[in-house]
């Protein structure tokens, strides 16, 4: 039988309430001239509804011995509130101010289903799109401008929406 090494934890989401949890890593120093300094990875989670509330529970699946650096994302009608976590040993301790955030609209001018926004990835920086409706993460589509001869991205965003965009720096 095999032995899980990883750790859970669980948070309630009150009704309208979306959260999701990110680990941040910092890039070992070998590799900062190829990567970003941080990266992000979004936590895996259950849910489960116990009332009013939508339990979730977080897994962790490397555990480290100085603590998980976590980043508690929770998405409102018009607002996302921003707290940092850290995981240690079995406790998970978050900041006692968080950072309410207001969010605007990317505007278009043209009544399309989607506007091709332009997302050219860049090995220096990690920045993560989410729709706060649905907390989901908004991933580029790659390809190869000939003409530039460059790997570019596009990210298909609705217009008329909301979308929250953040990156890990110092």
């Amino acid at each position: 039988m095999s032995q899980v090494e990883g750790k859970h934890f669980s948070i309630t989401d009150p009704e309208g309430i979306k959260t999701v949890i990110y680990e941040v890593y910092k890039t070992k120093k070998e590799y900062l001239n190829e990567y970003p300094k941080y990266t992000v990875e979004r936590l895996e989670h259950t849910e489960e509804i116990v009332g009013k509330y939508n339990k979730k529970t977080f897994y962790v699946n490397d555990p480290q011995k100085d603590g998980n650096q976590l980043i508690i994302l929770s998405f409102g009608e018009d607002k996302v509130i921003i707290n940092n976590g850290i995981l240690l040993g079995d406790e998970v301790k978050i900041t006692k101010k968080p950072i309410p955030f207001k969010f605007n609209t990317i505007y278009s001018e043209e009544p399309l289903e989607f506007k091709e926004f332009q997302y050219t990835p860049n090995l220096r920086r990690q920045i993560s799109i989410i729709d706060p409706e649905t907390t989901e993460e908004i991933k580029p589509v790659l390809y190869f401008d000939e003409k530039t001869n460059e790997v570019k991205g596009k990210c298909k965003l609705k217009p008329y929406k909301s979308y929250f965009a953040f990156e890990v720096r110092e």
